[in-house]
């Protein structure tokens, strides 16, 4: 006890850079610290087996991997991030309440001295070291134990301490739990084999494909005898359905309004005589970094060409909507070049049921446009290509090479600002109008910033979701989604282990509301990836057995397969005989089986030509040195099998790599089993998620 007072003097730098997951651990464990910081929320998240999971301990477990990675990618993380992240670190607190139960219930525990041993040891972890560290990656014991004795730092010591002790505790849990875990020497030696034998074959294949599918008799009694000897493999687990209303995470025109007004703000500053460069002003205020490109007029909007074209070289254009956001250019000059672009729009009929009669109507459209009326508002009213016709019609600028030949001619040809007959296409027929044409390209420097959903506009979109789950538990989902003209959509079925629900995506909170409530009830506002969700439990199914007569068709395929092979087993064990250990004879019994070579190959890696056959790899590894097989079963028929070449087992290399082998495999089977072991204990385990009382999840 002395010693541990006497070390209670790590500088705070220490805990300052402690990252990761299972550091995130033992942030969690130590309730002592949690106490220290005061303060927060004390309402439960959540609990396991009982034991509370407090508001502030996770969200400063939350906070803390946030400022990890916040210094390892050098940025703020955003809202997907922060969800990720969110889920991690409640992986992690869950994890960690269980292995502290189970501390407990084993009765483990660290002394002192286990403590003082590991920070004063000859190795001390890494997350106590790494400030003391120089450039070329030296360790300074000096400074380090001058740091642990200065009294000055007593209080990080002790949590410090409190980070070490709950890791010992950890790996004595899992030392523990991972006694029993042990490689064999059958293992090891047959994972050598695999990685170490050199094997060349000779082979014929008595090809699956040899028998077609109208030779084989499938009745229904077979299809029936499939079925029940596979039964198992056709029980459905309950699954639910789920009508929803989703509220997107789309910006709205006041975020869009916003962006636009800033970047005024941007140019008004300049034409108030502001002395940084437009380079300067770009690194300060736009979301992409600087470029000054020459951008052809494919890539520009025609407002933004217009407008380009009516401004003196320096001068500073926009800002205008583009598919990056708004953008403000700054104009160097046009030049000259080999391509040129047309600019169009069009009308295109196709609905009237024959070319005849589009025709006749596309004729009519083009007499009203010839008589001045408005090409945008029929180009809306009539068109049938959906992406420009909402859009008046307008496809912007194209290169040749892009449209179809008769509507290319046609717009790299006609008269510009002139209305064409109308023009025949696969597509129907099309009312032209060419609006420009141009080989021009222009010299510009970019500030850009994109529009993105202001969380003003996020919580207006919960806000609305909110009202609208409050109403329809009131009134009826379907009901006030009419009435609110919202559009409602339906998932595909799902259960209850289900990654993610078809249509909506991740969210296991609203997995769990479906599978804990009944027909028709309505849900509160669930958070995915794409926005806010209110759903509605649509189709309830309990756990049952599909039946024969909905597997029928699908299992016939499988029952041919299975009689195929039971043929070509016949097939495959007259050839054995009838070669009569000479793998050469085959072609000349019948041409269908021809030999083949199949080059150097591994078992651990796959077959030349036949890929990874586990039937074939076995069998050339089993099977004696240049004698032919019996017929072994493959993935694509039976094989005769000849091996030509295997490498001897190799004794000395054997017993000179078995160990570090056995090393390699015994770590990934105890990763397995722990990762294993902690996934069954948490299904076991009563766990209570309230999260999205908290974070709207």
């Amino acid at each position: 006890m002395a010693m541990m007072a006497k070390m209670r003097s790590l500088a705070p730098a220490f805990i300052l850079t402690v990252g990761g997951l299972f550091v995130l651990f033992m942030v969690i464990s130590d309730s002592n610290v949690l106490e220290a910081l005061g303060g927060g929320r004390t309402n439960n998240i959540g609990s396991v087996n009982g034991e509370d999971i407090t508001y502030q301990e996770f969200q400063t477990a939350l906070d803390q991997q946030i400022e990890n990675q916040k210094k390892q990618t050098g940025k703020d993380p955003d809202e997907l991030q922060i969800d990720q992240i969110r889920e991690q670190v409640w992986d992690a607190v869950v994890t960690q309440k269980i292995f502290g139960q189970l501390i407990k219930q084993y009765g483990i525990t660290v002394s002192d001295e286990e403590v003082k041993d590991v920070i004063l040891g000859a190795n001390p972890p890494d997350f106590l070291k790494q400030n003391f560290i120089d450039s070329l990656g030296n360790f300074n014991r000096q400074f380090y134990e001058q740091a642990i004795f200065d009294p000055q730092n007593k209080a990080a010591l002790v949590q410090a301490e409190e980070l070490v002790r709950q890791s010992r505790l950890t790996q004595k849990l899992q030392s523990m739990i991972l006694a029993a875990v042990n490689v064999g020497e059958d293992e090891v030696k047959r994972k050598y084999i695999e990685q170490n034998t050199n094997i060349e074959a000779d082979y014929t294949l008595v090809d699956l494909n040899l028998i077609k599918d109208a030779d084989v008799k499938v009745t229904d009694a077979d299809i029936k005898s499939f079925y029940e000897k596979n039964i198992n493999n056709y029980k459905t687990p309950p699954q639910r359905k789920l009508k929803f209303v989703l509220f997107p995470n789309l910006a709205s025109s006041d975020d869009s309004q916003m962006v636009y007004k800033n970047l005024l703000n941007v140019k008004n500053t300049i034409s108030a005589g502001d002395t940084l460069g437009f380079e300067q002003l770009v690194n300060i205020y736009s979301e992409l970094p600087y470029t000054k490109d020459t951008l052809a007029v494919n890539v520009l909007s025609s407002e933004v060409v217009n407008a380009l074209n009516r401004s003196n070289v320096g001068a500073i254009v926009g800002p205008y909507a583009t598919p990056q956001g708004y953008v403000l250019f700054k104009y160097f000059g046009a030049v000259n070049s080999n391509e040129l672009f047309a600019e169009a729009s069009h009308i295109l009929i196709n609905q009237y049921g024959s070319d005849e009669k589009n025709l006749v109507e596309a004729t009519k459209l083009y007499d009203r446009l010839v008589a001045g009326a408005n090409f945008q508002s029929l180009a809306k009213e009539f068109s049938q290509d959906p992406g420009s016709g909402s859009k008046g019609g307008a496809l912007g600028y194209f290169s040749k090479g892009m449209m179809v030949k008769e509507f290319e001619d046609a717009c790299f040809n006609g008269v510009v600002g002139v209305v064409q007959k109308p023009v025949k296409t696969n597509y129907g027929y099309h009312i032209i109008k060419v609006t420009d044409r141009s080989n021009k390209k222009y010299i510009v420097e970019r500030v850009v910033n994109q529009v993105k959903q202001s969380a003003t506009s996020r919580d207006k979109n919960f806000t609305d979701a909110d009202g609208f789950a409050f109403n329809a538990k009131k009134n009826g989902f379907d009901s006030e989604s009419k009435l609110m003209k919202y559009k409602v959509q339906e998932t595909q079925p799902f259960n209850e282990q289900s990654g993610s629900i078809p249509s909506i995506g991740q969210n296991k909170h609203l997995v769990k509301f479906a599978f804990e409530n009944g027909l028709n009830t309505v849900s509160d506002v669930h958070k995915v990836a794409a926005g806010y969700v209110v759903a509605q439990i649509s189709e309830v199914s309990n756990e049952k057995f599909k039946t024969f007569e909905e597997l029928k068709d699908q299992l016939k395929p499988a029952v041919i397969r299975e009689k195929k092979f039971e043929k070509l087993k016949v097939i495959a064990d007259n050839l054995y005989k009838k070669i009569n250990g000479d793998l050469s004879k085959a072609a000349s019994i019948d041409t269908n089986f021809t030999v083949k070579q199949t080059g150097n190959f591994i078992p651990a890696g796959s077959i030349p030509a036949l890929g990874r056959d586990y039937g074939f790899m076995n069998a050339a590894l089993s099977v004696g040195l240049n004698k032919v097989s019996e017929p072994v079963k493959g993935s694509r028929g039976y094989y005769l099998i000849k091996v030509t070449k295997r490498t001897e087992f190799d004794k000395k290399t054997y017993e000179t790599q078995s160990a570090i082998l056995r090393n390699t495999m015994l770590q990934e089977k105890k990763s397995r089993y722990i990762n294993q072991w902690i996934s069954e204990i948490k299904q076991t385990a009563d766990i209570v998620d309230d999260r999205h009382l908290f974070f709207r999840q």
